[in-house]
């Protein structure tokens, strides 16, 4: 399985708002 921290581009200790941007970013 793919790692979702690498998949978005954050780091394992990004805040939840972080990956959030992250995620919007890639959708």
């Amino acid at each position: 399985m793919a790692d979702p921290y690498k998949t978005l581009g954050v780091a394992r200790d990004a805040t939840e708002a972080d990956i959030k941007k992250a995620y919007r970013k890639l959708a």
